[in-house]
């Protein structure tokens, strides 16, 4: 048997044919198994011959994934079958060695003591203290064949499978099972953090669009109406129609974003148009049955102006929060982009340009320009309400660890990386020497920043860390607020 001459000859396949998004089953995880066989092998006191079939086994049992990732280990047989002879290999040990790597494939079957080597060392990171890093390979790999599998769905599927799995070797069971139970209880822990998770943000969602709404009432009611000040968007259109020609302003309101509520189920999503819609009936319902005082200062409009445009900026805000809006402008906005060179800015400027210029001729120029004052402080103070607590922060890392820390950005905090070749090192009097290294960017909320240097820390105390303001987000993979 040539041996080390087959090993060479497929790991370099591997590293340069393996496709990229096999971040689970790559050369990397192959030379894992070689090593972890080896180990478990002379634990269970196998031969020198039994170990070299065991190696052989081991070296090619994932090498099918260059050709399919289906039944990969019919494929893996396959090569076997011809590479095998070339490096001095009866005919009798390639079958053996193509019986054993069959008995790899879930649900494993083991049927002599090196396949059961074998089959414990392919999946011999179950019960070690890495099983969260090789775990959160396997899931980015399985992403990228079903992309809809949630993390739910993948946390249940790691418990389905420690619950049920069970070592076939003693060295294997001694060495692993402890640490196994710990992380099949650190995976329970995650799923019942994510279920508490979910059924709180729901409950924040009703809280946030009640509070958001009662407080838009309010400033319609006091602020607005009275005073025939006008909001932008399909708001102010709703305003100026029941001033102009006397509508209920909380029917009005509903009807006018009627058509961009059922836009909106197909522009954004069904959950946005139904958070929407309830959003305007608890906004109509409360401008219609709670007695809000008005407020009517012939004196100093400029306060009514401000302060009414205050106030629909916090329920605007609460409601965006939510994943919610109550003006349906930013739908049409979405709508007509997509079918004009037009930015999103340019045509809601567009709309609300009309508001005004007709307000200007119904109601004079200066409540006009009152209205204009009314939409810009909306507008700054929705954007506090949203961004301006949780301002978006870009942050780089450079770190000699920074494979864990890739695996917790993605898995812990559910963020977006993207990755920098680069070196570290070049210090005063050392400058020859330097070492390459991943630098890590990723972009989180001002509020995650000490949960982020946390987990960064907890993994390599001498990171360097720096962070700075975005401005401007788009695209990529953002933590949203409110899914849509």
């Amino acid at each position: 048997m040539q041996l080390e001459n087959l090993e060479s000859f497929i790991l370099e396949k591997l590293h340069k044919n393996l496709p990229h998004y096999l971040t689970y089953h790559n050369a990397n995880h192959t030379e894992e198994v070689i090593q972890h066989a080896m180990e478990l092998g002379k634990g269970e006191d196998l031969s020198d011959y039994e170990l070299s079939i065991l190696r052989t086994a081991a070296i090619l049992h994932d090498s099918g994934f260059l050709i399919s990732n289906i039944d990969h280990e019919k494929y893996s047989c396959q090569l076997a079958r011809e590479y095998l002879p070339g490096h001095d290999y009866t005919q009798e040990e390639i079958e053996q060695v193509c019986r054993i790597i069959m008995t790899t494939q879930i649900p494993q079957s083991a049927f002599d003591k090196i396949s059961r080597v074998l089959c414990d060392a392919d999946i011999y990171y179950l019960g070690t203290n890495d099983y969260q890093l090789h775990s959160g390979r396997l899931f980015r790999e399985l992403k990228h064949f079903t992309p809809d599998i949630s993390n739910e769905s993948w946390l249940r599927q790691q418990i389905n499978f420690l619950e049920s799995h069970s070592y076939f070797t003693d060295t294997a069971k001694n060495k692993l099972n402890a640490r196994k139970k710990l992380n099949l209880r650190h995976v329970k822990t995650s799923l019942k953090q994510h279920n508490q998770s979910h059924n709180d943000f729901r409950v924040a969602d009703i809280l946030l669009m009640v509070a958001g709404s009662v407080i838009a009432s309010f400033a319609f009611k006091s602020f607005l109406i009275p005073n025939h000040f006008l909001d932008g968007g399909v708001t102010g259109i709703s305003l100026l129609l029941s001033a102009v020609y006397h509508f209920d302003f909380p029917i009005t309101l509903i009807l006018v974003n009627i058509p961009l509520i059922i836009l909106g189920v197909y522009v954004v999503s069904k959950k946005f148009a139904v958070k929407t819609f309830s959003s305007l009936i608890i906004v109509s319902l409360c401008t219609h049955f709670i007695h809000f005082p008005e407020v009517v200062m012939a004196s100093d409009r400029v306060l009514i102006s401000i302060f009414g445009g205050f106030f629909v900026g916090v329920g605007l805000g609460l409601n965006i929060r939510a994943g919610a809006a109550m003006d349906g402008i930013e739908v049409l906005a979405v709508y007509t982009l997509k079918r004009s060179s037009f930015t999103m800015t340019e045509i809601i400027l567009f709309i609300n340009a009309i508001i005004f210029i007709i307000a200007g001729f119904h109601f004079g120029i200066e409540t006009a320009l009152y209205s204009m004052l009314t939409y810009f402080t909306a507008t700054k103070t929705a954007d506090y309400v949203v961004e301006g607590i949780e301002a978006y922060t870009g942050v780089t890392i450079i770190s000699a660890n920074s494979e864990h820390i890739k695996e917790k950005l993605v898995n812990e905090m559910g963020r977006g990386i993207t990755i920098y070749k680069g070196e570290r090192g070049f210090l005063p009097g050392k400058y020859e020497i330097h070492s390459e290294v991943d630098i890590i960017f990723t972009v989180i909320t001002r509020l995650e920043l000490r949960k982020l240097k946390n987990l960064v820390y907890a993994e390599d105390p001498k990171a360097f860390i720096f962070a700075s303001t975005i401005k401007e987000t788009s695209g990529g993979v953002l933590k949203r607020r409110a899914s849509h």
